[in-house]
């Protein structure tokens, strides 16, 4: 399993999105959801906007 860690931009993680309360944007990013984050367990469309991704296709 991978060691928890955050790559990229944070600020566009759902995970700070959830904590201040952009529930909408949240919405848009998770129509068509093909990662998982191995941190929190969030799905999303695009691997950007997860810490720790993994593809949900592998």
């Amino acid at each position: 399993m991978k060691q928890a860690e955050c790559k990229g931009d944070h600020q566009g993680h759902l995970c700070v999105l959830a904590s201040n309360d952009q529930f909408d944007k949240i919405k848009q990013l998770t129509q068509k959801p093909e990662y998982i984050c191995f941190n929190c367990g969030r799905v999303a469309d695009c691997d950007d906007n997860l810490c720790n991704p993994m593809s949900l296709k592998d």
